[in-house]
């Protein structure tokens, strides 16, 4: 059987568009010769759609526009699977199901409704849909099929040590008779996810000794990236097609003569991170209606990468970097800034908040005095600049409808290391999941992609805030190759600070410290601008803590 595999960017809600948009895959699949074309999962409505489900209005329209991919696509030779989101039939439970469809020539022929919801890390889908109570075979050109969607083919008990589900839609599948596995995805980017998956399916395809068809969603909604890399594998588990990483892409396999097409993945995966920021990035702002962005370009690792990556997300000429020198700001950050833009390409602007800076203290030093009885200089004056520069950001921002783009990283935003309504103004945090140690490398990836735009200066001076005379970060924390690992340790894989310090052989103060940090400024994350996932567990979607709680370790 000759299978297109459609890797798609659908935008979520834009249920008429994306059916357009399917339409036209649909009918180039069929003028290459495809038998069958596979979207992703939710292709129909995007993923993931979160409270619209709770709409009866969008479930309706859900299932009008699967009726309209149906009805214009009748004169195809083709078989058509697509997610959507369906109308549960059952008189208890939640209203909708998550759900792939088959159509051939004008009718939808078959439904399956995924039986296993994940509500573990980003994901919420127990909130929003009744699970099936049973799966049956789909038959596609006479073939018995096991079609699934995402979850359901990750659950086998020879591969998990640890099962979330006692059942596996997938084994029931294959008892029944199934001759291959069709499994539609929308699982999002993380850096190691798609060796894990390869791994998953290659397991599936020789314990049951039949080929596997793996279709993902590619692009960027809010917080999430989708990698794509569909792919196609014989009954041995080896990749026989495969559909290029972080872009749309159609793909042709054929399953009898185990062929098919292949293109580009990024096996490196510094690279592949680089490429799914750059992919959430221009998708968070186009999706949203924006244009253009503006970044605070202050001469430092942090926005010079942020500002790469918008340059290859948006174009040069979409790009605006502001540079805002303080009272404490190095003649070499404004350089570098500078000369960083110019090769780059974009505007730069230079506004000085330093008259500000000190008119404002002029008006509170009075009150600093007085009714809050502190005198000195301390973390309010430096938060006081950071702050001028949001607003500055924000003014520019209403003026010319450009996006801010926040630079803080992962690091900094762990431990606090940030300021409300400052640094932490904008729409999206780009690099907010990258920690700093990784932002070196990408940023030297970038350079070399960019001709060396970032100067060299800014990779060798030590990080500064430059918030206060000769400051540095190491002045308030450990050096980055220290504190990532602990950071990585505690967030992403739960550990306790007792084992954390034995294992990295540091003192337990040390990492008490740290986790203190951690664990008190969540406050602060919880109104950080939406970041882009690219780690195993990312602040914001990925990592949901109270707030006021006293629990520690």
């Amino acid at each position: 059987m000759r299978i297109a595999l459609a890797q798609f960017n659908p935008t979520v809600g834009d249920l008429a568009g994306n059916v357009d948009r399917m339409v036209r895959s649909a009918r180039d699949a069929a003028a290459r010769g495809a038998e069958a074309v596979v979207f992703p999962e939710l292709s129909l409505t995007g993923y993931p759609p979160r409270d619209l489900v709770e709409k009866p209005s969008f479930i309706d329209a859900s299932e009008r526009e699967l009726e309209r991919l149906a009805r214009e696509t009748r004169d195809l030779d083709l078989s058509i699977v697509s997610g959507y989101v369906g109308r549960s039939d059952a008189e208890t439970g939640k209203r909708t199901q998550n759900r792939a469809a088959l159509i051939e020539h004008g009718e939808i022929v078959f439904r399956q409704s995924k039986m296993l919801l994940p509500t573990y890390d980003v994901f919420d889908e127990a909130r929003y849909f009744r699970p099936a109570e049973r799966q049956h075979l789909c038959t596609l050109r006479g073939t018995p099929v096991a079609l699934t969607i995402c979850e359901d083919a990750w659950n086998d008990r020879d591969y998990w040590k640890h099962r979330l589900y006692q059942r596996d839609p997938v084994e029931e599948l294959f008892s029944a008779g199934a001759q291959m596995l069709i499994c539609i995805n929308a699982s999002p980017y993380n850096m190691g996810k798609r060796a894990i998956r390869r791994s998953v399916y290659r397991a599936a395809a020789r314990r049951y000794g039949k080929p596997v068809v793996y279709v993902n969603q590619v692009g960027g909604n809010d917080q999430l990236v989708f990698d794509g890399t569909s792919f196609a594998m014989n009954r041995a588990g080896e990749v026989i097609a495969q559909a290029g990483s972080f872009e749309e892409d159609l793909v042709l396999c054929d399953l009898g003569a185990g062929t098919g097409e292949r293109n580009e993945d990024f096996t490196d995966e510094c690279e592949a991170a680089y490429q799914a920021l750059v992919l959430g990035t221009r998708d968070y702002i186009r999706k949203c209606g924006f244009a253009k962005v503006l970044i605070g370009l202050s001469g430092g690792i942090d926005s010079a990468l942020t500002a790469v990556i918008a340059v290859d997300a948006v174009g040069k000429e979409n790009v605006t970097g502001v540079g805002m020198p303080g009272p404490y700001s190095s003649e070499h950050s404004v350089t570098d800034a500078r000369v960083m833009a110019e090769k780059l390409g974009i505007r730069f602007e230079l506004v000085s908040i330093a008259g500000t800076y000190e008119r404002f203290l002029e008006d509170l030093t009075p009150l600093f005095g007085g009714w809050a009885a502190k005198t000195g200089s301390d973390v309010t004056e430096e938060n006081l600049q950071s702050r001028l520069r949001g607003v500055t950001l924000m003014a520019l921002s209403n003026k010319t409808g450009a996006m801010v783009l926040t630079t803080g990283n992962k690091s900094e935003l762990a431990v606090g290391y940030c300021t409300l309504y400052g640094d932490m103004c904008g729409g999206l945090a780009v690099i907010s999941d990258v920690p700093k140690t990784l932002v070196y490398k990408l940023a030297r990836l970038a350079n070399t992609r960019h001709n060396g735009a970032i100067p060299e200066s800014v990779f060798t001076k030590p990080p500064s805030a430059e918030l206060r005379p000769d400051q540095k970060d190491t002045d308030s924390l450990p050096p980055y190759e220290v504190l990532d690992p602990i950071l990585e340790a505690y967030v992403e894989h739960n550990h306790a600070p007792p084992e954390i310090a034995a294992s990295l052989k540091l003192p337990l103060e040390q990492v008490l410290d740290i986790v203190h940090k951690v664990d008190r400024n969540e406050y602060k994350r919880q109104q950080a601008a939406p970041g882009l996932k690219v780690t195993t567990k990312a602040f914001g979607v990925g990592r949901r803590m109270p707030i006021a709680q006293r629990f520690s370790q």
